[in-house]
């Protein structure tokens, strides 16, 4: 009698989820190693476990100080965690691959296609050698850049690890620091008036957040924009409004009593960090409601598809406005450069959409009942997780057990993707010729 054994074969969603579960929980285990923290016995599970999803879900929210809580090894455990979540996992295992000469087939190809949201499987692998050198260029440029300011503050040697880590950091869109020597959970603000420091951090967050499509469309076509893919151009468009208009209002509205040079460094700095990068170089509480809530739109946003960044996408949004405009116009199809959209990309932006809002929302109910703090401290909060910000009003460390859970499963899925979760879940596609009947019904 014949023993028929059946294998189950994970789908790419499935291995993209798997590879970041087990990261995470690789690196909570090292972090309770008594080596990884300054203080004998090590960590406690719960710190382990927030602060290894929050390194490799790039989001920067923190429950201990990483300067001064963490050793020189649970530092570099932390970083490492943050280069693998920036780069995501599938990328980094195809490192392997590459390195040891293996052949890539066909499922790793199409895993890899998801990883890093390729339009097609071909020249995949091109891609992929393209993203790890340009990140390890960018990341040894940033931290050339960083280096002077670092050593002449810190020493040579502790410049030269500082620099290192606030470039990685910043390039992955993490928003985990160093400076808590100086200040406990003073991020940058240490340094708001050095314009090297600002420029380089922002530069950094900027290329880290575009997109690894969309700089291998910049390296082909360099300054010729219009023969940009239409992604690219809605990208690079979308980056620049979220960027200047929010600057202007805070300009404006928020740093009336710094001198221009510093109203201009703050400003700037906190439009460009908002979008998933996690460090400051002012005092986030002092900001008005307004501004708050400013912070909060731009944090769900978030960056572009396949960066070091997470958020609902700038391509969500815009695709969102694009159709809205057309609807106001009463166009049959919203468009791009003369391009039009697809439907099953406003579909898959208005679901995004909904997950998103639902998850905000109710995370940010529950735990502004649980803790007992204002709705609008704990809607900043849930924001700054599941966009895999970082960005705080200084409540993290008050939370409980319960509370930081939360924000765990909220900083997982905004790093995974929500419609990654879901086509996980419900991994075959149900086709079916049967159509029911169309009838129309009123909205708005």
């Amino acid at each position: 009698m014949k023993t028929l054994i059946k294998t189950r074969r994970f789908s790419s969603f499935q291995i993209i989820i798997l590879g970041f579960l087990t990261v995470i929980l690789l690196g909570s285990i090292l972090l309770m190693l008594p080596v990884s923290t300054r203080q004998p016995g090590g960590a406690s599970f719960q710190d382990a476990l927030f602060t290894a999803t929050s390194s490799v879900c790039v989001t920067g929210l923190v429950v201990q100080d990483t300067a001064t809580y963490w050793s020189g090894f649970g530092q570099a455990v932390i970083l490492a965690l943050i280069q693998i979540g920036g780069l995501g996992v599938v990328t980094v295992a195809v490192l392997f691959f590459i390195a040891s000469g293996r052949r890539i087939g066909l499922m790793q190809r199409q895993t890899m296609q998801e990883a890093i949201s390729a339009p097609q499987v071909g020249g995949i692998v091109r891609l992929t050698g393209f993203i790890l050198k340009a990140v390890a260029l960018i990341e040894l440029l940033g931290f050339l850049a960083l280096l002077p300011v670092f050593a002449g503050k810190f020493g040579f040697g502790r410049g030269s690890w500082y620099a290192l880590f606030h470039s990685v950091s910043a390039f992955c869109n993490a928003g985990f620091d160093l400076m808590g020597t100086e200040e406990p959970f003073s991020s940058l603000t240490g340094f708001a008036g050095s314009t090297a420091v600002n420029a380089v951090i922002m530069a950094l967050i900027v290329v880290g957040g575009l997109g690894f499509l969309t700089w291998d469309d910049i390296c082909r076509n360099r300054h010729h924009f219009k023969k940009y893919k239409m992604q690219s151009k809605v990208i690079l468009c979308t980056t620049a409004v979220l960027i200047i208009l929010p600057a202007i209002y805070f300009f404006f509205c928020e740093y009336n009593e710094a001198g221009i040079a510093d109203r201009i460094r703050l400003s700037l700095f906190q439009s460009v960090t908002t979008r998933t990068a996690g460090f400051n170089t002012a005092d986030l509480t002092e900001l008005h409601d307004a501004g708050k809530l400013l912070m909060i739109l731009l944090m769900l946003i978030g960056g572009s598809p396949g960066s070091t960044a997470g958020g609902m996408k700038t391509t969500t949004a815009a695709v969102l406005a694009a159709t809205a405009i057309a609807v106001f116009r009463r166009q049959e199809s919203a468009h791009f450069f003369g391009r039009r959209i697809s439907m099953e990309s406003i579909s898959s932006a208005a679901a995004i959409l909904l997950m998103y809002l639902t998850l905000f929302l109710t995370g940010a109910a529950v735990i502004s009942y649980i803790e007992q703090l204002p709705l609008l401290t704990t809607l900043f909060e849930t924001a700054s997780a599941i966009g895999t910000v970082g960005l705080t009003l200084g409540i993290t460390t008050q939370l409980c057990a319960a509370s930081r859970f939360i924000l765990v499963l909220l900083m997982f899925f905004g790093r995974v993707g929500g419609l990654t979760l879901i086509f996980a879940a419900v991994s075959e596609t149900r086709s079916t010729a049967l159509r029911f009947p169309k009838e129309k019904i009123t909205v708005g």
